[in-house]
């Protein structure tokens, strides 16, 4: 059972949202919090599988909340959702960058909401190849000159080939038809990557891959 905790200011979003989640078998509302600094103190209580946090609340707003929980190593296993009400929100790359592992607009599909939540928990990725294309267009519009990162040295060949085609928004299917290898095996670099780099999920992994140089503004296409 996937367990989520909504937080969100307006009682009729999470009524909307809980309607929906508590339909299916294998979901189930945890609970509900309408401002930032009661979703933090939910979290650590409940211990919920994912987190739809809305960007947008009193006392203690959603990015600061995302960055309490993820920089909190007992609930490392808490995976975060940003909600927000535009695609490209100012502060949806903040909140990548803060931990989240990704972002909806409120007025999602249905069916996409329920596919993101499997996804995320499953530990998938969330952002589709346009969102992500999206998101690292931000980036590239307002990331300085990269900083040398000795990290990458930890990586093998192949896995900064592979954390180079993630930076550019690649999906993992994308990426084995692009290297001649199974999707299986290309999860397994990014996986390897994520691990070796500390990178909580896919999402900062396409930063990471920004920040050290390994994928330039130029490659977007």
């Amino acid at each position: 059972m996937i367990r989520v905790l909504l937080a969100d200011d307006q009682s009729l979003v999470r009524a909307g949202f809980r309607a929906l989640l508590d339909a299916q078998p294998d979901i189930e509302v945890a609970g509900e919090a309408a401002d930032g600094a009661e979703a933090v103190r939910m979290v650590g209580e409940l211990r919920p599988d994912i987190v739809l946090m809305d960007i947008r609340m009193p006392h203690l707003d959603g990015l600061a909340a995302t960055r309490a929980i993820t920089e909190d190593a007992r609930l490392d296993g808490v995976k975060v959702v940003m909600l927000t009400t535009f695609e490209l929100d100012e502060y949806v790359f903040e909140a990548i960058r803060s931990g989240a592992s990704g972002f909806l607009v409120k007025d999602t599909e249905p069916d996409e909401l329920l596919r993101a939540v499997r996804a995320v928990v499953g530990g998938d990725a969330l952002l589709s190849p346009g969102v992500t294309r999206r998101l690292i267009a931000e980036f590239a519009a307002r990331s300085k000159e990269p900083a040398a990162s000795t990290g990458l040295s930890e990586l093998t060949e192949r896995e900064r080939e592979v954390m180079a085609l993630v930076g550019i928004g690649l999906s993992n299917e994308e990426i084995a038809r692009r290297l001649v290898v199974s999707p299986l095996t290309a999860k397994t670099h990014v996986s390897r990557s994520m691990v070796k780099l500390g990178a909580r999920d896919r999402a900062q992994l396409v930063v990471l891959a920004y920040e050290s140089g390994l994928v330039r503004p130029g490659w977007l296409g």
